[in-house]
């Protein structure tokens, strides 16, 4: 199998890259532990500086895999899970300790556009597009989108990507929001960020956030989100669909396993 992580780095600056393009670099059960790991090898290297992420052309990240990362467990249990799982995808981008730029490549849905803007910056392919479900799937905002998509968009942006609306940006529209930094063609992506990352290390820039948000307050949004994550995942709307939506996928064992949670949640959510 194809290294999920692949790495280039010189002057400074590593490119880290997610490499499953079959899964159009879903964010799995190998992917996820793939991710940890990179990010403590990139903060631990005194040789990275600057630290660039992006994605195995055609997609920058389809998203976590639901079906594939929940297992049937004691409702207690996989709640905490929840919690748990949502809460650490997010401490890796604002815990991370170097400046950080997101080369968003291709589509990005879900998670990873809430986490690349937690990134110092995002710049944006020109083949980029960007898309929050979260309200479609009928699920709570992560992220910390619920506070800071307003900082860096304003509210009625944020809530045209966040609310029912679900509005998905092109690369060129991400930056007339306000949700992306800037565009660029898609053959110079890796170039500017490369560029943008060696003018940060001439200028000694830290480790920032966008929209002057801060990452004690950024932590304590994410660990509220991924409660009320937790909680939209278990309800009775999310299991039926995601049941439906997995079992025309043919995916069978996980669209059973959302079914069968669906059908039992009048008894096992008195044990929430």
């Amino acid at each position: 199998m194809a290294e999920l992580i692949v790495w280039e780095k010189a002057d400074g600056v590593t490119v880290m890259r997610m490499n499953d393009p079959r899964r159009l670099n879903g964010w799995t059960t190998q992917m996820i532990p793939a991710l940890t790991e990179a990010f403590a090898e990139a903060a631990a290297d005194e040789d990275t500086k600057v630290l660039v992420i992006t994605g195995t052309d055609p997609y920058y990240s389809a998203g976590v895999n639901l079906g594939g990362t929940l297992k049937l467990d004691h409702p207690k249990k996989l709640h905490a899970f929840i919690v748990a799982h949502n809460q650490a995808l997010f401490e890796l981008f604002l815990n991370f300790p170097k400046p950080i730029i997101a080369a968003v490549n291709g589509p990005a849905i879900g998670a990873p556009v809430t986490s690349a803007t937690l990134c110092d910056a995002l710049l944006a392919s020109d083949k980029a597009t960007f898309t929050t479900p979260f309200a479609r799937l009928g699920v709570a905002a992560e992220g910390c989108s619920s506070v800071h998509f307003a900082r860096i968009m304003g509210e009625e942006n944020a809530q045209r990507m966040l609310g029912p609306e679900g509005l998905q940006p092109t690369a060129a529209a991400a930056v007339e929001l306000g949700l992306a930094d800037e565009v660029v063609p898609h053959a110079e992506l890796l170039d500017r960020a490369k560029a943008l990352a060696r003018t940060w290390m001439a200028e000694g820039r830290p480790r920032t956030l966008r929209g002057g948000s801060e990452k004690e307050e950024l932590l304590r949004v994410n660990a509220e989100e991924s409660v009320r994550v937790a909680d939209s995942f278990l309800a009775r709307p999310f299991l039926k669909g995601q049941a439906k939506f997995l079992w025309s996928k043919k995916k069978r064992g996980p669209a059973l396993m959302f079914a069968a949670l669906y059908a039992t949640s009048p008894v096992w959510r008195r044990l929430l």
